[in-house]
């Protein structure tokens, strides 16, 4: 069954590969002989479903999670049954992606109106006023 990120963007599961190993911390005898850790991998860069944008968003946005080949390595050892590491691991890759897909949106630079300058130069004039007044009073004027 596909790895469904939203209802028109599917990941195969041919390019989603699965290793189990043995997950470190607490867990009495069960931590020694049951590999419960999800290691999760996904080849970013033989995947046909993606667009190149989305692809590039995806390889900024996985940081050390991306591999030299080109692969998103994801692990997941914080349950203690391999299921619920397994869709742990499953769960941050489709957030992962579903961040890539939405585009940032571009800022258009905009100019100040001739409104905005003034009241801005007649706060700033307020201040000023304001600072000077504060001053020592002198008498001689």
């Amino acid at each position: 069954m596909p790895l469904e990120i939203t209802p028109d963007v599917l990941i195969p599961d041919g390019e989603l590969s699965f290793a189990f190993v043995r997950a470190s911390g607490p867990g009495g005898q069960n931590v020694n002989k049951v590999a419960s850790a999800v290691q999760l991998r996904f080849d970013l860069a033989a995947n046909a479903t993606l667009d190149e944008p989305v692809k590039q968003r995806l390889r900024s946005l996985a940081g050390r999670r991306l591999t030299a080949d080109g692969a998103i390595l994801i692990a997941a050892r914080s349950h203690r049954t391999q299921e619920r590491n397994r869709a742990d691991a499953l769960e941050r890759l489709r957030l992962l992606i579903r961040s890539a897909l939405i585009a940032p949106t571009v800022r258009r630079a905009t100019r100040p109106t001739r409104a905005s300058k003034l009241e801005r130069l007649a706060g700033k004039a307020h201040r000023s006023r304001r600072k000077v007044l504060r001053g020592r009073v002198r008498f001689d004027e």
